[in-house]
């Protein structure tokens, strides 16, 4: 979010789903979009199939959506930034760019220029490995394409250069003027179905709903006229910090909610001596997790079919959900946990339902202000919704950008922190696949995607593993600098020579026990997609 907040004024999706199929072009970077967000990707294939729309898929590992691409540029892991920038090199020395966009809507296009210049095609294949005529092709297809949308999603930013990332792709949708049109847009590609509603409504350390900054002394004092209580204007740490600071001994409880840090995290021996160093560790989830496990109290949550209330997906469009079923035992809704547990702390919240804490949000957020359930009741709204008689917003920045102009940054590209050598020849990365999400907290307890996945694999190029004598099914260890774990191999063109893949969803072969915890210096985002292993027979 921190990206697309500096160069647009907002975080969010730029554009809607539907949008994707009936554009002219897509560019999907760093999203296996078919296995990780399967009902999105089918907008896209049905537009190549059915409507024309070209594609380009950049990704170092040969995805499912690559069979559909026009053009993939096949980049070494980490090298993101150089392969942005050398695109861009390519539409302003052709003079492809947008010059009435950039003159009337965006600033600092000059210093923008002046670094992609160095960033040639043939610069540019000697560090990622994409060959100058892809490149080119590439560049030429995106700037003269009427409306292209971009997606993108975690293979972006969990990098220590994430935020760069992210803005390097603003910079080319604005260097094409694609912003603020529908078909066309910014698009990053949620991990779940509430990240960014949990986001809207304050679920990160320096805002408040609606990313009001707890800094900003106005909206401090709104919402303590809301809520009745003295706020403080200091932002609050992220998960990483947050870890950081319990294996110091400076947080002494920690109260974890729908997350496994025990498989989710970076270096996870680091992670549970952090944990292990608590007072107190309170975990509230609606499974015994490997987290839960080691919790000094475990609240029982509800799970989706069992509560009311709205999620807010990945387009920005806020949905209700509705109860269909009790739940089991002592489980409660999170917000009544939360509430109880307020009020006997001190802090009453008498909420009587999912409806009034809505109420309230509409009341203090911006954005939702003219939702109400009886509006959801039909369809979802997409925000901003400012009025009752407002439609929702298909597309942001139409007329200007949320910061006024749109800002270009400009920005040289950095190696990933940890890059192979003789020790450790390969690179690992990370991701999820088709059938599991997360740390497989719901999907491996489930019969179906249990029978079609039933453990991790690690994906190996067939000349690594000839090379390494490794044939299909053998057990193989994988070892970093931070720990080793164990699984079979799946021979696969998949992955590129050098390269290997895992996924996260299995505790069994816990692959965050081998990823680097170094963080980007600006979102705090670990390195989960790169870091450098060596692979031998177990």
């Amino acid at each position: 979010m921190a990206g697309l907040a500096a160069s647009f004024g907002s975080g969010a999706m730029t554009n809607s789903i539907e949008e994707l199929e009936f554009t002219d072009l897509v560019l999907a970077t760093g999203t296996n979009t078919t296995e990780n967000h399967p009902v999105i990707s089918s907008f896209i294939k049905r537009g190549v199939r059915q409507q024309g729309v070209k594609l380009i898929v950049i990704d170092p590992r040969e995805i499912d959506l690559v069979k559909y691409a026009d053009v993939w540029l096949c980049q070494k892991p980490g090298t993101d930034v150089a392969v942005l920038n050398g695109l861009m090199n390519v539409i302003i020395s052709e003079n492809l760019y947008a010059r009435d966009y950039i003159a009337e809507r965006t600033e600092n296009f000059d210093a923008l220029k002046a670094v992609v210049s160095k960033y040639t095609p043939e610069h540019v294949e000697k560090i990622s490995g994409v060959s100058a005529k892809d490149l080119k092709k590439a560049a030429r297809m995106y700037a003269q394409a009427k409306r292209a949308s971009i997606v993108y999603a975690m293979g972006i930013t969990q990098h220590t250069s994430g935020t760069d990332n992210v803005k390097s792709v603003a910079n080319l949708s604005m260097l094409c003027g694609n912003v603020g049109i529908e078909g066309g847009g910014v698009n990053p590609l949620r991990g779940q179905n509430n990240v960014q509603g949990a986001c809207d409504m304050g679920g990160l350390p320096n805002v408040y709903p609606a990313y009001q900054q707890v800094s900003n002394e106005d909206a401090r004092k709104r919402f303590e006229t809301a809520w009745r209580v003295k706020l403080s204007a200091k932002p609050g740490l992220t998960l990483m910090e947050i870890m950081a600071a319990a294996g110091r001994g400076d947080i002494k409880a920690l109260y974890i909610m729908g997350e496994n840090p025990l498989l989710s995290d970076p270096d996870l021996k680091h992670v549970e001596k952090e944990l292990r160093n608590l007072d107190l560790l309170i975990v509230q989830d609606i499974f015994l997790t490997e987290t839960a496990q080691m919790a000094d109290v475990v609240l029982p949550s509800t799970s989706f079919a069992e509560k009311e209330g709205t999620f807010t997906n990945t387009e920005r469009r806020v949905q209700r959900v509705r109860k269909i079923v009790d739940a089991p035992g002592e489980a409660k809704a999170d917000w009544e946990i939360i509430s109880e547990l307020s009020t006997k702390m001190g802090y009453p919240m008498k909420y009587s339902s999912a409806k009034e804490i809505f109420d309230e949000v509409i009341k203090v957020t911006p954005s939702y202000a003219g939702m109400t359930y009886e509006r959801l009741e039909k369809e979802g709204l997409q925000w901003p919704c400012p009025t009752a008689d407002h439609p929702g917003t298909k597309f942001l920045h139409k007329d200007r950008f949320s910061r006024g102009l749109g800002l270009f940054h400009a920005i040289e590209y950095i190696p990933p922190v940890e890059l192979p050598d003789e020790e450790y020849p390969l690179f690992l990365s990370t991701g999820r696949v088709l059938y599991h999400y997360h740390t497989g907290t719901m999907t491996t307890r489930a019969q179906g995607p249990s029978e079609r996945y039933p453990e991790s694999l690690v994906e190996i190029n067939p000349l690594d593993a000839e090379k390494l004598g490794i044939s299909e099914g053998q057990m193989v260890k994988v070892t970093s600098r931070r720990g080793t774990v164990q699984a079979k191999a799946q021979i696969t063109q998949k992955s590129m020579p050098g390269t290997i893949f895992m996924n996260f969803h299995f505790a069994g072969a816990p692959v965050n026990a081998l990823t680097n915890p170094a963080l980007d210096p600006t979102g705090k985002i670990p390195e989960y997609k790169v870091c450098a292993v060596k692979l031998e027979a177990a």
